[in-house]
């Protein structure tokens, strides 16, 4: 039987797709309890920011190595150990006492978490025809959009059910029963349904040699530009909503933890939107680039708004720019529609993980700025919204970046 036709496929698609939006949920979840961790642990803005960058600075580093290795041995292995770590991360991290502890579970959760969209990808890309694959891939970045949103209200009733220890730890084990269960559905089950598919492939990998590989994708101006879309709509979103996103709401607005998780919640409708809807639209049209570049004009046009109005917008603007900038998160799917587009299989997986080390070196840049930036106008002024506006000013550098790169982009028909 061939996997591309067969039923078992959907089953790989929803455990896989599962995985990945408990992952997901655990980039942002840390953002609730910003402030209680600095009041529990004494530790500064710029410490937090330290803390939330260094889970998507390994998670960054580690893109183009998983995609190596992922091309080379098929990308199962990977995502079982990477939904494992992320668990065994969590739970580390609710039994923190101190920052460092704190440190060490962020660093572990981020390379677990390095493991699961490239091979997501890779998998997905095994099971399904191309023609399905540009559409399931919005339902992919869908996913990991509610995997945010399952780290707004949700988790914030969880965490103010069970105090935030429980609540983290809670979701580390889950992680770690994924792990077994992905054994099971990627490994153990397929063995008896279908030949062994994954020698062609991972023969098919090892034909180049991975320095002579990566060298041949740094100087290929296709892997740059798709590169740096994805800097441009991935990392002023996640980085922020991931660390300052909660406390600009209560800080800037007097909202509740409660309330700013709400506010954020608009946003990620807006990428859950986003995902599916511009990779129907780009299916379509016939066309990935036309689209994308109308996203990035949106989103910088939304980033830009902050810093017109002081970094204080109305509150209903306000909702309307979250609802576009997470739009624009949702449509950065089309990053690996255009990579299954522009390079072979068997080179998806570096590609892929190129591409992705574009979102998120901007998430690890974002947080780090907003933190040093509130921590000197706090120290110097005593006034956070200066630090606010000023920070506004990362995320529309990103965004003209991110527009270039999709200009840039040559697109095969």
């Amino acid at each position: 039987m061939d996997k591309q036709n067969s039923k078992y496929r959907w089953i790989v698609f929803v455990v896989v797709l599962f995985t990945y939006l408990l992952m997901a949920s655990q980039r942002t979840a840390p953002g609730l309890i910003t402030e209680q961790l600095m009041r529990d642990f004494h530790v500064t803005a710029a410490t937090i920011g330290l803390l939330t960058s260094i889970q998507f600075f390994v998670y960054t580093s580690l893109q183009i190595p998983m995609g190596i290795l992922a091309d080379r041995y098929g990308p199962n292995f990977f995502l079982i150990i990477g939904a494992t770590l992320t668990g065994i991360g969590t739970i580390i991290y609710s039994f923190g006492t101190h920052e460092f502890v704190l440190f060490f579970s962020r660093i572990l959760t981020g390379i677990g978490d390095a493991t699961i969209w490239v091979n997501m990808v890779l998998i997905l890309a095994q099971w399904f025809y191309r023609k399905e694959f540009v559409r399931l891939i919005g339902l992919a970045g869908m996913t990991g959009s509610l995997g945010f949103l399952l780290a707004t209200v949700p988790f914030s009733e969880w965490i103010d059910l069970l105090g935030w220890r429980a609540a983290f730890f809670s979701a580390g084990l889950l992680l770690c029963l994924c792990g077994i269960v992905l054994y099971f559905v990627l490994v153990k089950k397929p063995k008896t349904l279908f030949m062994d598919e994954q020698v062609a492939i991972t023969a098919e990998g090892q034909r180049e040699k991975p320095f002579v590989l990566v060298k041949r994708i740094f100087s290929h101006p296709q892997a740059w530009a798709l590169f740096f879309c994805h800097f441009g709509v991935v990392g002023g979103y996640v980085g922020f909503i991931s660390s300052w996103a909660v406390p600009y709401g209560t800080n800037m607005y007097d909202m509740t933890r409660s309330d700013a998780s709400q506010l954020i919640m608009v946003g990620l409708i807006g990428a859950l939107i986003g995902a599916p809807l511009t990779s129907w639209i780009s299916s379509r049209l016939e066309t990935i680039k036309r689209p994308y570049i109308a996203v990035h004009i949106i989103v910088l046009l939304g980033w830009c708004s902050f810093l017109l109005f002081n970094g204080h917008p109305s509150l209903i603007l306000l909702m309307i720019l979250f609802f576009i900038i997470g739009f624009g998160y949702g449509a950065s799917a089309l990053t690996f529609a255009a990579v299954r587009q522009s390079f072979p299989l068997n080179e998806a997986g570096v590609v892929s993980g190129f591409a992705n080390t574009g979102g998120f070196l901007s998430a690890v840049l974002l947080p780090i700025i907003f933190g040093y930036l509130l921590d000197y106008f706090q120290s110097t002024t005593g006034n956070l919204g200066d630090g606010y506006y000023y920070g506004f000013f990362a995320p529309v550098l990103f965004s003209i970046i991110g527009l270039f790169g999709v200009l840039f982009f040559q697109e095969k028909h």
